[in-house]
């Protein structure tokens, strides 16, 4: 999947407008069940990477530039 495979690269998915963002940390790159971060609402929480690649197809997120992370998650 070419979602997941930016995931693993760094790529930071989100909506500017809304204040969401999926990314996968640096610390689960190589793991074999890696949780990455959805944030929303001001808040964070872990999401396995098929649930990642859902939230990023169903809230049409786009690549994106994090707040404080900027382009890459590492």
């Amino acid at each position: 999947m070419m979602m997941e495979a930016k995931l693993n690269e760094g790529v930071i998915f989100g909506d500017h407008v809304n204040g969401e963002y999926v990314y996968l940390p640096a610390s689960e790159v190589g793991v074999s069940r890696p949780l990455c971060v959805y944030e929303a609402d001001g808040r964070r929480e872990d999401v396995t990477m098929e649930e990642a690649l859902r939230l990023i197809r169903v809230r049409s997120l786009r690549p994106a530039k994090h707040p404080s992370l900027g382009e890459r998650a590492f």
